[in-house]
């Protein structure tokens, strides 16, 4: 939503109930598609005032709390109105955040009204199409493929498995989604499936670097997108919700390290045993298809419009190879926090020129572009070695997470201040 000022809008003389309520679908919305606390409440506080409405908002990962008032009854900055909203955890999906903030903006210009707004936001909770559901699975499987390529650099029989897994792990994860008794255990099933699978290839098919394939296959699940979002929350001064985020995070963090742990222990209890010598490794040329499909993939698992796909394209491409050279620059990739920062700012300064020029929401460029960036694997690999109590590269590791967190945080700050943002999304 644009954050320039202009006259008020008819919908500002509409009644109160009616604003109040359109406000509220808005916030539901925009939660459950992945805007992150300050952006949210910049969103819902500016898109109010434009209604004649003040809004005081408090939102968490799970929650909103939204006190409303009447800017036309004066009311001496008491609010007439408070809700509170329980809500699920939200999940990028950046089509219908994009519609969200476009019919906000059509309700606010005063060409589309206030009840017709609220329908049409209430239609985009409308379940997925059997294509979406597909499309996200494969996205899964096109993830893991890419990224066992681009980062582990495996063999052509990891590459395959690793992707034959991510598409298991991503019909796992859809079945959770409408049965919440598998979504609380979820990340340890899937962690359990890959792990199992991996080794079972292993003993009987053909050699694997199992904790490459198993990482690759999980690195969607791997929450360093959240840790990262905790962080900027964090430094914004949403600590509430940051520190929500990242309990999240971390429980998320230990279901996957218990679960492969658990496999692989009980493969060892069956007498199951991975063959440990390695396959030739991937040949260099292959990082730039393995690039360019991850932004596709990337661009699936987010599920951005058609329209955005290029953009998406581009930021994810860019990102990555501004990280890389920056690495180059001051260290080997990926550990290099200088190329993070590098990469982070990159990102967040074509999210800002795509919010100005294209007037849609920074999101679509911003929230794919550092994916390939968030140090999820770090942490990944800083649990796991705790868990086998390996302490000293556990805490080895966990700082250099830290480090790439602070680095990737500070890159898209400072990119905020490259080229300011003209939206609040």
């Amino acid at each position: 939503m644009s954050t320039l000022a202009a006259d008020a809008p008819a919908a500002a003389t509409a009644a109160l109930g009616t604003r109040i309520a359109f406000l509220l679908e808005l916030a539901r919305r925009l939660q459950q598609y992945g805007t992150t606390a300050p952006r949210l409440e910049m969103a819902m506080t500016l898109a109010a005032r434009r209604l004649g409405v003040q809004a005081d908002v408090w939102s968490s990962p799970t929650a909103l709390i939204i006190s409303f008032s009447d800017l036309g009854k004066g009311g001496e900055g008491l609010a007439q109105t408070t809700q509170v909203m329980r809500l699920s955890q939200g999940d990028i999906n950046l089509a219908r955040l994009c519609a969200a903030d476009e019919i906000a903006d059509r309700v606010i210009d005063g060409k589309l009204g206030l009840r017709e707004g609220f329908r049409l936001l209430r239609a985009l909770g409308a379940p997925d199409t059997f294509r979406a559901k597909v499309s996200t699975v494969a996205s899964y499987g096109l993830s893991a493929a890419s990224i066992a390529a681009l980062f582990l650099h495996s063999s052509w029989a990891d590459l395959v498995v690793a992707g034959a897994i991510g598409l298991l792990i991503g019909v796992i994860t859809l079945a959770a989604a409408t049965r919440p008794r598998l979504a609380a255990a979820s990340d340890v099933i899937s962690a359990i499936v890959a792990t199992s699978v991996a080794i079972v290839v292993s003993a009987f098919v053909v050699p694997l670097a199992i904790k490459s394939v198993v990482l690759a296959a999980l690195i969607i699940l791997v929450p360093g997108f959240s840790l990262t979002t905790a962080v900027r929350e964090v430094s914004s001064g949403h600590l509430v919700s940051g520190m929500a985020r990242l309990g999240g995070a971390t429980s998320t963090m230990l279901k996957l390290v218990f679960g492969a742990l658990a496999a692989s222990s009980v493969c060892a209890a069956l007498g199951i045993h991975a063959r440990d010598f390695a396959l030739k490794p991937l040949p260099a040329w292959t990082d730039w298809p393995s690039l360019l499909v991850a932004a596709v993939a990337f661009a699936m698992l987010f599920r951005a419009a058609w329209r955005d796909w290029p953009a998406v394209t581009v930021a994810v491409i860019a990102g990555y190879l501004v990280t890389r050279w920056g690495g180059e620059l001051s260290g080997p990739l990926p550990s290099a926090p200088f190329g993070v920062f590098l990469g982070g700012l990159m990102v967040s300064a074509l999210a800002n020129l795509y919010a100005r020029l294209a007037q849609r929401p920074g999101a679509v460029v911003r929230e794919p572009g550092i994916l390939l960036l968030v140090p999820g694997s770090v942490g990944f690999r800083s649990v796991s070695f705790l868990l086998e109590r390996d302490t000293v590269l556990g805490m080895d590791t966990a700082m250099l997470l830290l480090t790439l967190l602070v680095s990737l945080v500070g890159g898209l700050l400072f990119g905020e201040l490259l080229v300011s943002p003209r939206r609040s999304l």
